[in-house]
């Protein structure tokens, strides 16, 4: 049976792909590890190359004020990434990047067993939701996927650039909270 362990050794000895002959850091995940909810961004950034964290830059810090403003607390989420090494100057995943990172994932799903998971933006949303999936459309709705609950909202650094999202996010996060607590009853 695989377990953290397994799973960090084989992320962190992973050379599937290119991403990580250029990072600094495999960027495998915060929080609690038999958390309820999952938080899934795309991929790591610069700032979370270099600590070796997910969501430790200027977008992590916004998604984590609202995160402590809704309230949620630290033991009731875990973040993590589509992709665990850092796209070169940022860019979007690649496909085959993705596929070869996918499994990993899949396997912190199997780990956390949570009962809901958050696409935090298109990306991860077009892997885990649907391939068609328009995060201008269908953000802030609930799809049921294998008796897990999923939504997405916008990135973080899409709430950066787009100030006056920061509402919606916040309508998001709301709903989120709602099915948490109907869930964890």
């Amino acid at each position: 049976m695989l377990t953290w362990d397994d799973l960090k050794k084989e992320c962190l000895n992973c050379n599937k792909c290119g991403l990580r002959q250029s990072a600094t850091h495999t960027v495998i995940g915060r929080g609690n590890e038999t958390a309820p909810l999952m938080f899934v961004g795309e991929g790591p950034g610069e700032e979370e190359d270099k600590q070796g964290l997910p969501f430790v830059g200027k977008a992590g810090q916004l998604l984590d004020l609202l995160l402590n403003a809704i309230p949620f607390h630290q033991s009731e989420y875990y973040i993590t990434n589509v992709v665990k090494c850092r796209p070169k100057d940022n860019r979007d995943p690649l496909e085959e990047e993705v596929a070869q990172c996918l499994p990993y994932l899949r396997n912190q799903f199997r780990l956390i067993r949570p009962k809901i998971i958050v696409c935090l933006g298109r990306i991860s949303a077009k892997y885990l939701i649907h391939p068609d999936f328009r995060i201008s459309q269908d953000r802030g709705k609930w799809f049921d996927k294998g008796g897990v609950k999923m939504m997405a909202v916008y990135h973080p650094a899409f709430l950066l650039r787009n100030e006056k999202e920061k509402i919606t996010q916040w309508y998001d996060f709301m709903k989120i909270r709602e099915m948490l607590n109907e869930l964890t009853k």
